[in-house]
This record gives C-alpha cells, structure tokens and sequence, in this order.
C-alpha cells in the first residue's frame, strides 16, 4: 500500500499562474519615482534650453521619455508619461513660433511618438505576459509528471523536495519515483541531459517504463533494462523529428525490507547515508552508462546489494545540489554540510538543506534541485488500515514522529 501526501510545493496552483504573469506586467519603478524624475528631468531639460536659446532647441528632445519608460514601466505609468510630456513640448513648439504647418507637424510628431510609447508598452508587457504562461505552463506539466511526496510503502517513507527551474528554455528533466510493487519498493531518481519540453518529453517516457516495470519486473535489472529501451524508443523518434538524442543519468534502487538495499547505478551521483551521527557517501562499484546509452558498451548492468540499517536515513539527489554555486564560484559542499545535520529528521533535513542551498547560491539557480530522504518504515509488519481517513491519520502520524 502507498500513501501519497500532497504538499504544496510540488503543484502550481492557478493563482500561482496568475501571481507569475503579473509579476511580468510589474512595473520596475515605483510611481512615486517616476513623477519625481520626470520632474527633474523636465526642469534640467527646460532650463537648458532656455540658456542655449534659438542655437539648440532641447525641448523637442522630451518626445522620446515615453519610450523609455515604456522598457521600465506599465501602460498606466507610460501614459501619465506622455501626459506630462505632451503639454511641455506642445506648449514650447507653440512658444519658439514658426510657420502654420510647422506647429502643426511638431504638435503631430510629438502626439504620435507618445501613442507609439504606450502602443510599445502594451506590446512589450502581451509578450511578457505570454512567456510567464508559457513558462508556468512548462513547470506545471513538469510538476504534474512527478509524484506528490511524502509517499509511504510498506518498507520505506519516502520524502523529498523538488524545485525546478522556471526559466523558458532552462527548464530542466529531473525525475523520481517511488512504485509499491509484488517485488519491494523500486525507487528511481534521474537527470535527463539538456533543458527545455524536449527534456521533459525524454523524463516523462522514462517514468512511464519505470512503472510499468517496477511492478512487472521481478528483477532489479530487468526494470532497468526497460527504462533504457524506452529512453532509446524515444531517441528514435526523436531522431526521426529533427531533435537531438538524449540520455539520463539515473539511480534505481529496490527495498526489500529486510535492511537491504539493492542498487542500480547509470551514472549517476551515488546516494549519502546518514546513521549514527555519520554521514558518508555510498560506494557503488557497478556504475554503468546512462539510460539511452546501452548500445555504447558490451557490459551489462549489475546490481549490487547495500546496507540500510534500521533509524538510517539514505539520501538521493541531482547535480542541481553538488553543481550549485556561490558569487564566487565555489560548489555548494554538500558532504561537508551533511556532517553537521546526521541527527536532523528527514523533513528537518529536507528543509534546512533547501534553506541552506538558496542561501549558498543567493537564489540564482541554474539546475533543478530533486532531493529525496529514504527511511525504513514499520508498516511491513502492520498492515494499514483500508479506509482513506486512517490512511490519512498513519501517515500524519509518521510525519509527526510518532
């Protein structure tokens, strides 16, 4: 039996959507600041042209505020800005003189650059307003994809956290999964090479083969086995399209509940384990080649069995921990940081390692970020309850450390 948990950071929620394509509608500058600097600026520029006289004319040169403030600014804040302009350099045209069709051309010039700053804004906040859609949109099928954690099985709890990045094409393609199946619980967490939906594409038919074959696959092996033909099935048709081919570096791992773990390792980073005041990462001597890659090499994958003692937590993650960076370069010191948090709950450790990387990285992220925390759990000796309510109750109950 699995119970999943859903937590508010692994789904998108429609105000979320709506909250993001405001937030690329936003002005840049406050209005309190612009009507001060359009002040300023219609003074320095008035004052110049009254000492420079009939020689050089500045005024006119007001005409281009409201496409600049269009880059910055609303549609409300540039209109106010070729209100304000408008009367100046109206008012100076018909002061400095000249011929009928002179003022008149000057009067229209100046009305049309102002109606092409506000068009220019509207413009430019549609097209913003878009690309934040598009890009929620991406990190919501992204989201989607995944399973909701906690998940809890009958031989271990699984949480975890999981931040992609929301950056048009930066969007990334890790993955996990967690299957209850006849065989143990089979546990997958990957990085797929590359960014953007043609990444998620290769993700998302790597999940699907995963729990087809978690649950059909007595072998740890085999489940593998058919990740990597789907992962080549989509290659294939992605050569096929015009896109180019890509692999997943990724980690299987299969629960029996006896205080083993058997592993399969496709490149990818291998996991830590905390126990006892210790954390220490995991040798796996079987590393193979990424998913999508099999046909590279004559050696099959093997799987190796690893110790799980009983209160230890096991902990997987992708390269967006190990590869992000501070100001000044450095990689983020995972190991060193998890000597300090071996005693830390893994929803404790979860969150301070979160809070830890954004500090490290001063919010700039260039990678998704998948964790997840493994622990044994009791519930292989005690079946859960049937009922929804009690399911609910058990797993709040885990949660809380009870």
């Amino acid at each position: 039996m699995t119970i999943g948990v859903q937590r508010p950071s692994t789904t998108r929620s429609a105000e979320s959507v709506t909250d993001a394509e405001r937030a690329a509608a936003r002005s840049r500058i406050g209005t309190p600041a612009l009507l001060g600097s359009l002040a300023l600026l219609s003074l320095l520029v008035v004052g110049l042209d009254v000492l420079t006289g009939e020689d050089l004319r500045l005024i006119p040169l007001l005409v281009v505020v409201p496409a600049l403030v269009s880059v910055f600014c609303t549609v409300r804040q540039t209109v106010a800005a070729a209100v304000w302009i408008m009367p100046i350099v109206v008012i100076s045209r018909l002061v400095s003189g000249g011929t009928f069709w002179d003022i008149v051309s000057g009067v229209c010039f100046t009305v049309l650059a102002c109606a092409v700053g506000v068009g220019a804004c509207s413009l430019r906040i549609r097209h913003a307003t878009e690309i934040a859609r598009l890009r929620s949109a991406a990190v919501a099928l992204q989201r989607q994809i995944l399973r909701p954690l906690p998940v809890l099985t009958d031989q271990v709890l699984v949480d975890g956290i999981y931040a992609p990045i929301e950056e048009d094409h930066l969007v990334g393609g890790d993955i996990y999964e967690v299957v209850q199946s006849p065989y143990g619980t089979r546990v997958i967490i990957g990085d797929v090479q590359g960014k953007g939906l043609a990444a998620i594409g290769v993700g998302f038919a790597a999940l699907g083969a995963f729990r087809e074959a978690a649950i059909r696959e007595p072998a740890l092996t085999g489940v593998v086995d058919a990740v990597e033909d789907a992962v080549a099935r989509h290659n294939a048709f992605s050569a096929q399209t015009g896109e180019i081919e890509r692999f997943v570096t990724a980690l299987v791992l299969g629960f029996d509940g006896e205080g083993r773990v058997q592993a399969v390792n496709c490149g990818h980073l291998p996991p830590r384990l905390l126990h006892e005041g210790v954390a220490a990462s995991v040798p796996l001597r079987g590393t193979s080649v990424p998913l999508g890659m099999a046909e590279l090499t004559s050696e099959a994958r093997v799987a190796e069995w690893l110790d799980f003692p009983p209160g230890a937590t096991l902990l997987m993650f992708t390269d967006g921990v190990t590869e992000a960076r501070d100001a000044s370069g450095a990689f983020y010191p995972l190991d060193a940081r998890l000597s300090g948090w071996t005693r830390l709950a893994p929803r404790e450790l979860l969150d301070t390692l979160h809070a830890d990387l954004e500090a490290f990285s001063g919010g700039v992220r260039r990678d998704d970020i998948a964790v997840l925390t493994l622990r044994g759990s009791s519930s292989g000796s005690r079946r859960l309850p049937a009922t929804a309510g009690a399911d609910a109750r058990r797993a709040a109950e885990v949660f809380s450390g009870r």
